[in-house]
């Protein structure tokens, strides 16, 4: 087998295909076509039977073995088309016998071989004796169905190959205004930074510059106090060495009432104001911010984010006819409450299992006979049940943030409580996993079926408002979720990345949804009462079926080819599909 050559440009690869087109040369380099390079012939070799390139047409007349073979060049070309004998002779070698030539063909194996093949593998097969069936088959019309098909290949191979060249140049153009939008955020969150940063060191500087105004008027307060006193203390030296004793006693009252006076502690108290002492302090949400793994953003991978469906834009494959209806009530019920079907699942016993809310149970259900044939009462709330292996049921209760599996072989029994963390809805078996949708906080659980965690998926986006159900598809890669709130169906991948999201006018609190064998989709409308089917990509959609009572939860039947809809009513509407 042969290996691809890395780095290889997609401007090669096209080149090398367009080479072999029809319209190029009438002829092809046999040497050539052999290794599969398709060259236009330049000559013949007579003896060879072969039509040659003008390489291998030089390499012909310098090589020992075949120097003197005769050769036409592309101008004596058609002579010898006209001239030469067609010959049924065989002169491959065989890929398993390198001595034996290849001479039949098997139509029941579509295998080429030779003698010794024959005996060995093909003894009971009707051969054909290749010489006894080429004769003019240049001119049959296989061949030319084949030249038609092996064009028509060749063109298919060219328009992948221009759409590979269109997509290389889109990959390029969606990287660089990747770069570009990250480079702009960056720029504008370091202008944004900046403008906070100067905005906090104006105040810094302003609270320096009303500490140093108080600061300096203290200073002048005291400067003058001290002049007044050392201007008594001289006065009062000066007028007691000159014996004025009736000035010595006027300035010393002065003294005295300047001793009283509080100029001293009304300046400590100016002071006392700028003994304010400030510190910078960070902002902890923009630190703990920085420290998040998105918080400068994430790459959504995704080649349609949002499809918005407001009329009916294809055909349906599958139709929905009405076939009556289950009623689930039991004279056990407590008939204050209305059923309220939020989940229901069909086991491989001919069993339906659905779980009535509303009154706190789990009901089993015969789907030939159309009655309850068990039912269990649970400590809080059920909401949603999937089926697993053995005969074993998953049930959530969102209340108690628990999930419960069950068996249902014989009497409905609990096998074991699994807690989790967080109000879980929907649940989901898939490939030896278990898919559990939760909110407080909203995020998808992924669990073994010994309900360990294996994985968390976080929907802690703009996006998802109120997750409810969950559908897994059939290869893993994507895992859809109907958001209550938000009025759409999200594909996610298992990393969490949104892949496509699907709104509708009439898609009002999308709940309960099945996939079908083709990966589409039927979805609960529970507010407009309606059933939409969606295809795998979220890109199509359409309303199925209308009329009905609040529909929440869905399941199908394979082999009964039913789908059950459980409503609000307490009903189990029966629906065949085709």
């Amino acid at each position: 087998m042969e290996m691809a050559v890395s780095g290889r440009k997609l401007s090669d690869i096209h080149g090398s295909a367009s080479l072999g087109s029809a319209e190029d040369f009438d002829n092809s380099c046999e040497p050539c076509l052999f290794v599969g390079q398709h060259v236009g012939a330049h000559g013949f070799c007579v003896k060879c039977q072969e039509y040659l390139c003008k390489n291998c047409f030089e390499c012909h007349k310098k090589t020992k073995a075949t120097r003197n073979h005769q050769l036409l060049d592309k101008d004596n070309v058609g002579k010898h088309a006209t001239t030469s004998k067609d010959s049924d002779e065989c002169t491959e070698k065989c890929s398993e016998h390198k001595k034996e030539m290849i001479k039949f063909f098997c139509p029941t194996h579509k295998a080429l071989g030779c003698n010794d093949c024959v005996i060995l593998d093909h003894r009971t097969c009707n051969i054909d004796y290749i010489p006894d069936k080429c004769s003019d088959i240049g001119d049959s019309e296989e061949y030319m169905d084949i030249m038609k098909k092996l064009k028509e290949k060749m063109k298919e191979a060219e328009d992948i190959l221009k759409k590979a060249e269109v997509r290389d140049k889109e990959i390029d153009k969606c990287h660089a205004g990747i770069i570009k939008e990250i480079l702009n955020f960056r720029k504008e969150i370091n202008e944004r930074l900046d403008q906070l940063q100067q905005d906090i060191q104006k105040d810094v500087d302003k609270k320096k510059a009303n500490d140093k105004k108080i600061i300096q008027k203290v200073v002048d307060e005291c400067a003058s106090i001290s002049t007044e006193v050392k201007n008594l203390q001289s006065s009062l030296q000066a007028y007691r060495s000159a014996r004025q004793n009736g000035q010595l006693y006027i300035n010393i009252k002065r003294a005295e009432c300047k001793i009283k006076s509080d100029e001293v502690k009304k300046a400590d108290e100016h002071l006392a104001k700028s003994d304010m002492q400030y510190s910078f302090e960070r902002n902890t949400d923009l630190k703990n911010m920085l420290l998040k793994r998105d918080t400068f953003g994430k790459l959504n991978l995704s080649s349609s984010l949002v499809v918005t469906t407001k009329k009916k834009i294809y055909q349906e494959k599958y139709t929905l006819t009405h076939k009556e209806d289950m009623n689930i009530k039991t004279q056990s019920d407590n008939h204050k409450y209305t059923c309220d079907i939020t989940g229901c699942a069909v086991l491989s016993s001919n069993k339906l299992v659905p779980a009535d809310g509303r009154i706190r149970k789990v009901k089993v259900v015969d789907i030939q006979s159309k009655a309850v044939i068990e039912e269990k009462v649970l400590k809080s709330q059920p909401w949603d049940i999937a089926v697993m292996p053995r005969d074993h049921i998953a049930v959530t209760l969102p209340n108690e943030r628990a999930i419960y599996l069950m068996s249902t072989s014989g009497q409905l029994s609990e096998v074991k409580k699994i807690p989790v963390k967080g109000k879980c809805m929907n649940i989901t078996y898939h490939q030896d996993h278990l898919y559990v949708v939760c909110n407080y906080p909203k995020s998808v659980m992924v669990l073994d079926t010994q309900g360990n965690v294996q994985n968390t998926i976080s929907l802690n986006n703009d996006i998802f408002n109120d997750p409810r159900y969950i559908v897994v598809s059939n290869d893993s890669r994507h895992i859809y979720i109907s958001d209550c709130r938000s009025h759409c169906i999200v594909s996610i991948t298992l990393q969490g990345d949104v892949s496509a999201v699907y709104k509708h006018e009439e898609l009002s609190r999308p709940k309960g949804m099945v996939m079908l064998n083709d990966g589409s989709l039927l979805l609960c409308c529970c507010r407009s009462n309606t059933i939409h089917h969606i295809t795998g990509d979220l890109k199509q959609g359409q309303i199925m079926i209308d009329g009905l009572s609040y529909p929440q939860s869905i399941c199908y039947s394979h082999q009964h080819d039913e789908v059950y809809i459980g409503c609000l009513s307490g009903q189990l509407k029966v629906f065949s599909i085709k």
